[in-house]
């Protein structure tokens, strides 16, 4: 019995040596597991630590090179080709000449480094007092350019790119919070639109080997109209005497007297012809002949070849622009039409015109600042027949070309338009002296300069 008892501890006591031994090697294994992921986790930090640094030194490379291909000049480039190329070569074959050259140059980029600090503590502003003028004049723009730091600036240059020109402000030293102001001259002598700005600092040595450009301000845009004259009012003068001229359609009730007819019913007891009445025993009314209304259409030409130069072209700009603020401020119906561009490939399937902005005075002259000739615009024949189609109900056109039209060609433009449609042709021509004349149908108006075209407006048609 006793016998049985210490084998069942003796089982007991192996069972558990045999449980122990067996967490034992579990916790074994457990420990091998966890070095091995420690090992993986260091490898794969490894790996990431490289990869951003590989990451930050590539960002840093693509900036250097992009500061190097900003900041070096043209004419810093040959110092610096000098520098790397004749300097070894110079020490390698033992030629002073050389070596010396390579030494100037590493001294020039030497010393042309301390004059690109500075420059960022710079606060620019560009302003226009207006961005609307007439061709011939000339505008002050103010540059303001503030040092916003707390240490000293040194001198620079300011460059305001005008159109394609560019003008250069001298910046001298300025203190912390010092304010300098220059006035920029930006001359407007040409009819278009001038691009000002950005403005932006230039830092660089004297000898121009080194250069760092910030642009600081926005473009400025200045709309540079056309030159107008003053024209009499439409409502009187060769315009209206043209728009008085009677019709062919007969009404019931206008200005011209036409004929009698016998009474309908609904006819105006006004009109009643009362001798006419008297005579017949019957009721007659007047009819009358429908005078012309006010709606006026101005067709430019914009085709090269129809102007024998550039002054005639800004003539007849100019011609548009008065007429056309003369009839938007008398309050008449008005539009205005040129040609767009169409390439030679179509030119012959695609037929275009353009209607310029007639809501006020000011989008009419914006628009017509910006109008140029081209060689691929259509010929004013044809942008004639497109208008009369586009724009209804007119009753007075007046095409503006240049002094290469011909006779015939002018007394064709008034087979473009409707039989009832007047037409007036305004040929530029600074070699002819002003005059007007009757080309079967086709009233002609020639102008030697702008006020030409006042003058012969203010006559009254024969």
């Amino acid at each position: 019995m006793s016998f049985h008892t210490e084998s069942r501890r003796s089982q007991t006591s192996n069972l558990a040596r045999t449980s122990t031994q067996t967490r034992s090697a579990t916790h074994t294994r457990y420990s091998s597991t966890r070095t091995s992921k420690s090992t993986t986790l260091t490898l794969v930090g490894a790996v990431v630590l490289w990869m951003r640094v590989a990451r930050m030194v590539r960002i840093g490379v693509k900036a250097s090179v992009e500061w190097v291909g900003e900041t070096v000049t043209p004419a810093g480039w040959v110092v610096v080709a000098a520098a790397i190329v004749l300097l070894p070569l110079g020490l390698v074959f033992g030629w002073t000449e050389l070596i010396v050259t390579g030494c100037v140059a590493v001294a020039l980029i030497l010393i042309s480094l301390p004059f690109l600090a500075g420059g960022r503590a710079y606060s620019v502003d560009f302003v226009l007092p207006v961005d609307r003028v007439v061709a011939g004049s000339e505008v002050l723009g103010t540059l303001t350019v503030t040092n916003i730091s707390k240490r000293l600036e040194l001198p620079g240059r300011v460059d305001v790119p005008i159109g394609k020109g560019l003008a250069d402000v001298y910046v001298p030293l300025l203190r912390a919070g010092q304010v300098h102001e220059e006035h920029v001259r930006v001359p407007a002598y040409r009819r278009g639109v001038i691009d000002v700005g950005p403005v932006t600092t230039v830092r660089s040595d004297p000898l121009g080997v080194l250069g760092r450009e910030v642009a600081w301000a926005d473009v400025n845009h200045l709309f540079v109209h056309p030159v107008t004259v003053s024209i009499p009012s439409t409502s009187a003068g060769f315009v209206r005497d043209l728009e008085g001229n009677p019709t062919s359609d007969i009404v019931d009730s206008d200005i011209s007297f036409h004929a009698i007819r016998e009474y309908a019913p609904g006819d105006g007891q006004r009109h009643i012809h009362w001798k006419s009445t008297a005579k017949t025993g019957k009721l007659m009314v007047r009819q009358f002949e429908e005078s012309r209304r006010s709606r006026l259409a101005i067709v430019l030409s914009l085709n090269a070849a129809e102007y024998a130069s550039e002054e005639e072209f800004e003539m007849a700009v100019s011609a548009t622009g008065s007429l056309g603020v003369r009839a938007i401020r008398d309050g008449r119906d008005l539009a205005v039409v040129a040609s767009e561009e169409i390439p030679d490939i179509v030119r012959r399937s695609i037929r275009s015109v353009r209607s310029l902005s007639v809501v006020s005075t000011r989008t009419l002259l914006d628009d017509l600042t910006a109008i140029e000739t081209s060689p691929h615009a259509m010929n004013v024949e044809d942008v004639c027949v497109l208008a009369a189609q586009v724009v209804p109900d007119i009753s007075i056109a007046f095409v503006v070309c240049g002094s290469t039209m011909t006779a015939r060609r002018l007394q064709a433009l008034t087979l473009k338009f409707a039989g009832n449609v007047q037409v007036v042709a305004v040929l530029c021509n600074p070699a002819e002296q002003p005059s007007f004349r009757d080309l079967a149908g086709t009233s002609v108006l020639t102008i030697g300069v702008l006020d030409d075209f006042r003058s012969l407006l203010s006559r009254k048609a024969a």
